[in-house]
C-alpha cells in the first residue's frame, strides 16, 4: 500500500473522500440513473472476479481467500505486508485493521501488538513485532472474526471508494476495477503517484463518460497514468498487471469484465470461466 503520514487514518481519509463524492452534483442525472441500474463491480459475481484479478497480481493465485493468513516483508519499505489486500505495517492500514479486530474480539492474539504497530507506522521497522507477530497473524487468520475484519477494511478503505468514484465518473465494471486496483497499490493520498493523482493526470488528457467523454479513450489515459506512477517506484516497476491484464480486457472491448477471462501477470497465465 502507498505510504501516507503515519498519524492519518486511512479509514478517516477514505470516509472523507466518500462523503465528498456523495455530495458532488451529478452532471447528467438521466445518464447517471441508467448507470446506477447497470451491473457494477459491487455485483457479487463481479466482485468475486475483482478479488481473483487482484490476487493473481498480489499473490500469483486466484484463491484470494487463502490469503487471509499471508504475511511477509517483501522488501518494499512498507514493513510487513499481509492479508487479502496486502495490509502493511508501515502504511497505517494494518494498524486500522488490527484496531478493528480488537474492537470486535477484545483480547485477541494480535491486540498486544497494537502499541508496536502504532510506533512502526510510517516506517519499515519490525521493532516490537518480531519474532512472533507473523506466527500470531497466521493464528488470528483462523478466526472468522479476523477474516470478516479484513473483508470489511478492504471494502471500507479500497473497494467501496473505488467503485463509488468509478460510478460517479460513469465507468462500467472494467473502469471501476482499474480504479480499485490502483487504490490497492498506490493508496489515495496526495503524493504524485496516489490514486487521486493518477486520476487527475488522466483527466488532464481525457474526459470520463460522466463528463461526456469516450470511455475507452479515458480508460487508456488512466492506464497510461497508472503505468507512469508504477514506474516511479522500483517495487512496482513491473507493469504487467496493467499491460497484459487490464489492457487486454480494454482492447477486447470487455468493459463489463464478462467471462471467460484470460490474462497474464508477471508472465503467469490465468483464466476464469
Amino acid at each position: 500500500m502507498k505510504h501516507h503520514p503515519p498519524h492519518t487514518s486511512r479509514r478517516t481519509l477514505l470516509a472523507l473522500i466518500g462523503a465528498s463524492l456523495a455530495s458532488a452534483p451529478l452532471l447528467n442525472p438521466s445518464g447517471a440513473a441508467a448507470r446506477q441500474a447497470a451491473v457494477g463491480l459491487d455485483d457479487p459475481a463481479k466482485k468475486e472476479i475483482a478479488m481473483k484479478l487482484v490476487s493473481s497480481a498480489e499473490n500469483s493465485s486466484l484463491d484470494w481467500k487463502a490469503q487471509y493468513q499471508y504475511i511477509e516483508d517483501i522488501g518494499d519499505g512498507r514493513g510487513y505486508t499481509a492479508g487479502i489486500i496486502g495490509f502493511c505495517s508501515g502504511t497505517g492500514d494494518m494498524l486500522d485493521l488490527v484496531e478493528l479486530y480488537a474492537e470486535r474480539r477484545p483480547g485477541n492474539v494480535l491486540a498486544p501488538y497494537l502499541p508496536a504497530l502504532r510506533r512502526v507506522d510510517g516506517t519499515d521497522s519490525h521493532e516490537g513485532l518480531d519474532p512472533d507477530y507473523p506466527h500470531d497473524w497466521v493464528r488470528a487468520a483462523q478466526d472468522e472474526a479476523f477474516e470478516q475484519a479484513q473483508n470489511d477494511e478492504r471494502d471500507r478503505v479500497y473497494f467501496d471508494p473505488a467503485v463509488r468514484q468509478g460510478k460517479a465518473d460513469g465507468l462500467r465494471v472494467l473502469g471501476q476495477f482499474a480504479y480499485y486496483d490502483a487504490i490497492v497499490m498506490h493508496g489515495d493520498g496526495t503524493d504524485p503517484t496516489s490514486f487521486r493523482s493518477i486520476r487527475g493526470r488522466a483527466l488532464d488528457r481525457a474526459r470520463p463518460p460522466a463528463q461526456g467523454g469516450d470511455e475507452v479513450t479515458y480508460l487508456n489515459a488512466f492506464l497510461d497514468a497508472r503505468v507512469w506512477a508504477m514506474k516511479q517506484e522500483e517495487a512496482h516497476s513491473d507493469t504487467s498487471r496493467v499491460d497484459t491484464a487490464q489492457r487486454v480486457f480494454l482492447r477486447n472491448g470487455n468493459l463489463d469484465l464478462n467471462t471467460p477471462l484470460d490474462w497474464k501477470v508477471y508472465g503467469d497465465s490465468f483464466h476464469i470461466d
